[in-house]
Formats: C-alpha cells, structure tokens, sequence
C-alpha cells in the first residue's frame, strides 16, 4: 500500500491501521482504477479517464488498495486485509473472480506487473525488512530480489520487462534506484537530501517520474531520464501533496492524486511537462493511486 505522503519506514505502521453509476464501455488506455474512501470503505473503483462511469469493483468491510492491471487490460492485482492480514489478490476487471495469491503472516502489497503478464513484482515485510519478491501471476513460486537493511518498496517494471525501478533508503534517505529483473545491479538514480519515492516509467522507457517529498505536507512530482540525468520538476504547490503518479499508455498524460484542492486527495490528469493539470474526481474523501488500464 502506498500511503500518500511518508517515508518507507512508516509504511507498516500505516497499513495496520487504518451508490455508484455503471460504468460504459471505454476503449483500452481511457479508463483508471484506484482506490478510495468514498462511502467509509476503502475500496478499489474504476472510471472513465474524464471521472464519468465511476464503478465500485470491491465492496466489503476490509480495506483495499494498490491496484495494477494485467498487460491484457482483463486483471486487476491489488492488496487488501480482508482476510486478516495484507496479501496480494487478483480480481478480474469487473470485480469478478477474486483470487487470492499471497499467503504469509507478514504482509504483502504494492503488486506490479511484468509488461508480458509473466510475473508480478511486489512488497513484502515477510523477511522481518520490506523487499521486492516477483512471483507467477498464480502466485507460485515467490522469488526474493532484494537483500538489504533498507526498506525496499514501490516496484515498477520497466515497459520492455528488463528492469524494475523502486524506491530505499539504502544511503540513508529514500532514493530511487533501478535493478535487473533478476535482482541485480541495483543502480542509484537519484540524489537528494529529499525523499523520493513511487518511481513510475514512461511508456517509450526514456523517462522515470517520481514523488520528492520536499517537507512535512509538501510533495511534487518530478520526472527524469531513465539513467537519472536531467530531473526536472513538474509539480510546484508547496502548500499541499502531489503523489501517485502514473503515465497513460499512449504517454501524453500522467495521471497522480493531490489535495491542492483540500484536505482530502482527488485524481488529477496532466501533460507529461506538468501542464494542463485537470482534476478528474471531486470527492470529500481519498481517491488515489490511480493506474491506467493498458
């Protein structure tokens, strides 16, 4: 689960605490699921890409977050505690079919899948540390790729399925850094006395974007090249949050939640230079973490 704004090592913490229209028929690339408060459940919804059709695709008394679509556009991973404890599910695209894949004390979160639909990257505090596992999109045969002290979260696969970006503490303060599928060759990408997390690859695989915590209450989204060169801001609102961010399939839009407009967190669309930023929800409560359907 990706809290809105903290550092890695608060994630535990926060993920043990914690009517609607029919959706028509989008084309692939135009409809976003995310998870939100609305109705005092957390739970996972899907829209249109313009806010309309806003459909409820879980619904009971447990919380649900992270949700990722399968390659083929038909799955949705998510995580939730419905069963006591966080564990990775998996839920056909109209909320059908749920599928737990996970099985573990500890908990699981923040599934990630491959670009060819062959494994799944994910969190985990199974190890007594937070680290990225991948396993089969059955859930069988969880492999661990990271080994460190750090907290190692937000796993994000490159489009062409070579690397996986993520976010550790590794020097100190949360970075983002790149490693092979395989788990080798972690490379540090960014480096600043900032925290940055939630890395998010661009669908041509040029450019990564990213949420720097800049201070208490106050997040931006940047972006970067792939190698960590040339970081430029796209955010600038020192007085609320940008996070989640997320690049549309075609790559001319980067959907992300804010609160610039409140207290509480909407879904929001804009350009890939930060411009033209449009909130796609209004609601009292958290939307968040939006991601595109592929």
């Amino acid at each position: 689960m990706k809290p809105l704004l903290r550092h890695p090592c608060t994630v535990l913490a926060m993920l043990i605490t914690v009517a609607c229209n029919s959706s028509t028929e989008s084309p692939a690339g135009q409809q976003i699921a995310f998870w939100s408060d609305r109705d005092g459940l957390r739970q996972i919804y899907l829209m249109n890409a313009d806010g309309s059709g806003l459909t409820p695709l879980t619904r009971d008394t447990a919380i649900h977050v992270d949700p990722a679509w399968s390659p083929d556009g038909r799955k949705i991973a998510f995580a939730t505690n419905r069963d006591g404890n966080f564990e990775v599910y998996v839920m056909n695209a109209d909320g059908s079919g749920v599928l737990r894949l996970t099985h573990d004390t500890a908990a699981d979160f923040e599934p990630s899948w491959r670009p060819d639909g062959t494994k799944i990257a994910f969190a985990t505090h199974r190890d007594g540390n937070f680290e990225i596992y991948v396993m089969n999109p059955d859930g069988s045969n969880p492999t661990r790729l990271t080994n460190d002290t750090a907290a190692d979260l937000d796993p994000a696969w490159s489009p062409d399925g070579n690397r996986i970006a993520f976010d550790a503490a590794r020097d100190g303060n949360s970075e983002i850094y790149v490693m092979n599928a395989d788990g080798s060759n972690p490379t540090r990408l960014t480096n600043d006395t900032a925290t940055d997390y939630q890395p998010a690859w661009s669908p041509d695989r040029s450019k990564i974007a990213f949420v720097r915590q800049i201070t208490v209450g106050n997040a931006e989204l940047f972006v970067m090249n792939a190698d960590g060169s040339g970081v430029v801001p796209l955010t600038n609102t020192p007085s609320s949050s940008e996070v989640d961010p997320a690049w549309s399939p075609d790559g001319t839009k980067i959907a992300f939640s804010s609160n610039r407009n409140g207290l509480s967190y909407d879904i929001c669309v804009m350009h890939p230079d930060g411009s033209g930023i449009t909130p796609i929800t209004n609601s009292p409560v958290t939307d968040a973490a939006p991601k595109w359907r592929p």
